[in-house]
């Protein structure tokens, strides 16, 4: 009989643990790439069981690009991703209906690689060279404006599809001239290449809109707040951790990505940390954006696309699902 009994509370106890298990909710981010330390905040977060606590069962879905993340996020195939802001932008102005929640990239990653042996000197030598990059990569949407900052004919370079991975094994191997890539890999590349490598940030050209951030539909942000409010402060809190130590949280990325160089990722925080710092994130608040350059980068965009649909830019963007306690240290 006390057999029975210990069995009757077993069975009882675990009908009581179903319900919340069951109604763990899931959750989709599409990433811009594929992963890399600028994810690690994520991969770390899923490997502590923080989002699990939350009651999230989240997926972290490799990208194929922000343009790419952006449509998917904005047409609801996703709740959340990370994508380049103006292409978050653009993709808004076509009907992609997404709001960012909190910036990573507060500088802009964006630059262009060459080897100087190319007879490449800078933005001016790029006409009648090659650029490979995905279709979908945020420099390629962007092209115009760079075109025009550094004044030289848009059509004047011819681009090459190749995947993310490729970018480097292109460039050595002469199969485009000149490829679009974010600050973070810069380390890897000077290794790479040494004195031949030619380097431009866009941000040292004046071109410094918001880099990657975390978006969400707008339809699943309206119905689920206090869903989308425990994502976010968990994974600002991850993005805080990751700041202070790296290196728990480059450990969860390697263990749940196969193929990723330690060193190389090592490196890739230290710049990524260079692009998150700024006067509003270290004083306002990690992750947060800043009102005016909100602003701009609409009036941007605005500038240099089509955008079909204009809207207001205070719905293209909160603050709100973000704890400003957390602050981007200073060093």
């Amino acid at each position: 009989m006390k057999k029975f009994n210990k069995f009757i509370a077993g069975f009882l106890a675990s009908c009581v643990m179903a319900p919340a298990i069951a109604s763990a909710e899931d959750i989709n981010i599409v990433l811009n790439w594929v992963p890399t330390a600028d994810h690690m905040p994520y991969f770390y977060a899923k490997q502590m069981g923080l989002y699990e606590k939350e009651g999230l069962n989240v997926n972290i879905e490799s990208g194929r690009g922000s343009g790419a993340a952006a449509q998917k996020v904005g047409a609801g195939f996703s709740q959340f991703g990370i994508a380049d802001m103006p292409t978050v932008l653009l993709a808004k102005g076509q009907g992609a209906d997404s709001v960012a929640l909190m910036t990573v990239y507060t500088n802009s990653p964006q630059g262009f690689y060459w080897l100087k042996s190319k007879g490449i000197k800078g933005a001016e030598d790029f006409p009648g060279h090659s650029i490979g990059n995905p279709p979908a990569d945020a420099s390629r949407v962007m092209w115009p404006m760079f075109a025009e900052a550094v004044k030289i004919d848009p059509a004047a370079v011819k681009f090459v599809n190749i995947s993310p991975q490729a970018k480097v094994a292109s460039l050595k191997s002469g199969a485009i001239d000149i490829t679009s890539d974010f600050y973070n890999e810069h380390d890897m590349k000077v290794r790479e290449f040494g004195d031949d490598l030619g380097f431009l940030a866009w941000r040292n050209i004046g071109i410094n809109p918001y880099g990657n951030s975390i978006i969400v539909n707008a339809n699943y942000l309206n119905k689920n707040p206090e869903t989308v409010r425990k994502f976010m402060q968990v994974t600002q809190k991850a993005f805080e951790t990751c700041v202070k130590d790296r290196d728990p949280c480059i450990e969860a990325l390697l263990s749940q990505v196969s193929g990723l160089d330690k060193s190389n990722q090592q490196d890739q925080w230290n710049r990524i940390q260079e692009l998150m710092r700024d006067k509003t994130t270290m004083e306002v608040g990690l992750g947060a954006f800043d009102d005016d350059r909100m602003k701009q980068d609409y009036e941007m965009v605005e500038k240099y696309f089509d955008l079909e649909k204009p809207f207001d830019i205070k719905t293209a963007y909160s603050n709100e699902y973000l704890d400003m306690s957390i602050k981007m240290p200073k060093e």
